[in-house]
């Protein structure tokens, strides 16, 4: 049974950082597709950072420049490093995993009908 549970979320205030991650179990990330999704109150679930098996990374305009998504085969966990929050960051955040191996990155990578696993969130809230 594939498990993913994020972690790391929490408070901070703009300008701060933190580093979300998603162990999974039951699953190898390692060639897997693995993505962040978040969805602030009222709003869809929007993808934010994706991974493939060949470490191809695929960000968010938003967030380019400011997250990175990275794996740690060996721990099986998946970590988003968040820097420079700003207010509009604030949103619950969600690792997903596809099921294709070995998975390659492709111009839908973003979007949440490409993954079939998901964890249950883990909250951000930036303060100004």
């Amino acid at each position: 049974q594939v498990q993913l549970a994020e972690s790391g979320g929490g408070s901070v205030q703009a300008g701060g950082s933190l580093r979300l991650s998603c162990a999974a179990s039951g699953y190898a990330v390692s060639t897997r597709c693995m993505a962040w999704f978040r969805q602030a109150p009222g709003k869809e679930r929007e993808g934010v950072a994706t991974i493939d098996g060949y470490r191809t990374t695929r960000y968010a305009d938003s967030v380019r420049g400011q997250f990175t998504i990275s794996r740690d085969n060996a721990k099986n966990t998946l970590y988003l490093q968040m820097n420079s929050l700003e207010p509009e960051d604030t949103a619950m955040y969600y690792c997903a995993a596809g099921s294709i191996a070995p998975c390659q990155i492709s111009p839908g990578s973003l979007d949440v009908h490409k993954y079939r696993y998901w964890g249950q969130g883990t909250q951000v809230t930036v303060s100004s």
